[in-house]
């Protein structure tokens, strides 16, 4: 109840109202007291749906920085990660680097260097240098 008085409680209030106040001014006065206590309810409620609101924007911003962490993620790289995270599988995975015609020259000049096959399909040899 009202602060846990009881009914013996109130009634004592009631009873030492009614004889400092008097019966004459009596109802004047719980109007009052009844004015304040509901000004004191209103001033309360809007307090408590005021701490409400800040704690549901608190939990919103939480969601929405959670929310951006989450769209920022690099799905490819984390993807990659997950399955090959020493980067083996995508090494093994790689075409052999071939070298250029002028790269085997320059390394062996007694070795014959052998082009492409052209478009005809026969294979060309390139002179000794």
């Amino acid at each position: 109840m009202l602060l846990d008085f009881g009914w013996s409680e109130l009634m004592l209030i009631g009873i030492v109202a009614l004889v400092f106040i008097g019966p004459k001014d009596l109802p004047k006065a719980l109007r009052i007291a009844g004015f304040w206590v509901r000004k004191a309810r209103t001033l309360s409620r809007e307090f408590q749906s005021s701490v409400e609101q800040m704690v549901r924007e608190a939990e919103l911003d939480e969601m929405r920085q959670e929310l951006k962490k989450a769209t920022e993620i690099d799905l490819e790289k984390e993807f990659r990660q997950a399955v090959d995270p020493t980067g083996s599988l995508a090494e093994s995975l790689k075409p052999p680097t071939s070298a250029g015609a002028s790269d085997i020259a320059a390394a062996d000049p007694a070795t014959p260097v052998i082009a492409p096959p052209d478009a005809v399909g026969h294979d060309i040899v390139a002179p000794k240098p």
